[in-house]
């Protein structure tokens, strides 16, 4: 007479815990060892956060915008979010809220004034927040209307701001995917790196 494995609950639980055990194994803390280890020796930067320095010290990370103050720097697109990663969102008000069409206007004149143009000059990125609030990247055109600004404020010729700009101007991704962006936080550390070898000179 064949004898078949008992189907009382008891009989069940161990190989019940022992999938559940291995499977936890595998798939939990295997497959996040092999993907965090490949990622080290593959993309090694990118596994630590691309993080940017300056003289030794960590300064920011590519992936992340941040706040820059002073005619002497390109700024970022405005965020709703203060820059900050633990609280990343855009304004949430719907293109035709009254209050963000007001505060469109005001901040189109203000950038209008601060870099010297005329108000439909200023890109619309500048003047728009990103949806995460961290985005660390603009648009050739929005650097491009930023250089003269930055250029007198630091006594460079403007030629050379924009050729840095356009040595840090990354086109889409593959050539297909997305638009030609600047990061802005890696083009003020090379704005800062020209500086400094133009004072040792």
């Amino acid at each position: 007479m064949t004898a078949f494995p008992s189907s009382h609950p008891a009989g069940l639980l161990r190989p019940a815990l022992g999938l559940a055990l291995v499977t936890l194994l595998v798939a939990g803390l295997g497959y996040a060892l092999l993907a965090t280890g490949l990622g080290r020796v593959l993309f090694p930067a990118q596994a630590q956060g691309s993080l940017l320095e300056r003289d030794g010290r960590i300064v920011g990370s590519a992936l992340v915008g941040q706040p820059f103050a002073g005619a002497r720097w390109f700024v970022p697109r405005p965020s709703a979010a203060g820059y900050d990663p633990m609280a990343m969102a855009g304004s949430n008000l719907s293109r035709g809220n009254p209050a963000l069409r007001a505060e469109i206007a005001a901040a189109r004149q203000a950038i209008a004034a601060r870099e010297g143009v005329a108000a439909v000059d200023v890109p619309d990125e500048l003047i728009t927040r990103s949806g995460s609030g961290i985005d660390p990247h603009i648009g050739p055109a929005a650097a491009r209307v930023q250089v003269a600004r930055v250029a007198a404020a630091r006594g460079l010729d403007p030629a050379r701001v924009q050729a840095l700009v356009d040595a840090h101007t990354q086109g889409p991704t593959f050539g297909l995917f997305g638009a030609a962006r600047v990061n802005v936080l890696s083009l003020n550390l090379a704005l800062d790196a020209q500086s400094q070898g133009d004072g040792a000179q």
